[in-house]
């Protein structure tokens, strides 16, 4: 019985024994070839193109705040889902809530461009002036690969505590 015990306690701790750690420089070299998705772009290396047109839409969009006249994008600005989302009363409604909150429009300032490395999406980040200087929201331009706007979104950013 003694015996059985001893083989079990052998078998048990030899099961239990804990693995050998990974090689080090193994992991840091399979770490050090991954490359992040996105990548932040330096902005002379933009295609100039995406550069205006994501300013000008993006522009033409927060103006029709101010104007109350929204020009519809056409199919070679912007993709179907961003022409069958920006419609008047959305952006109307939209509009109001900026209106109320943050005052007119006045312009817009490029803050950095991000590129998708899969995709070759380029992701443009702009912070928008407005006249009231409460409250701060940005604005996200994407131009896929095509050079057609595929996404604009805004978004307020949280207060800062003092």
């Amino acid at each position: 019985m003694r015996t059985i015990l001893y083989l079990f306690l052998i078998i048990l701790v030899v099961g239990c024994k804990t693995k050998k750690p990974l090689n080090t420089t193994t992991e840091t070299a399979i770490l050090v070839e991954e490359k992040s998705r996105f990548e932040k772009i330096d902005l002379k290396d933009v295609n100039n193109q995406k550069m205006t047109r994501a300013y000008t839409l993006g522009r033409r969009l927060l103006d029709a705040c101010n104007s109350s006249r929204f020009k519809v994008f056409t199919k070679e600005e912007a993709t179907d889902k961003v022409i069958q989302n920006a419609t008047v009363e959305k952006i109307t409604k939209t509009c109001q809530k900026i209106l109320v909150r943050n005052g007119k429009f006045i312009d817009l300032q490029l803050l950095e461009v991000t590129q998708d490395n899969e995709t070759q999406d380029l992701f443009f980040r702009y912070k928008i002036n407005f006249e009231k200087k409460y409250f701060e929201r940005e604005l996200y331009v994407t131009i896929n690969s095509e050079g057609k706007v595929s996404e604009m979104k805004t978004k307020e950013l949280p207060k800062k505590p003092m």
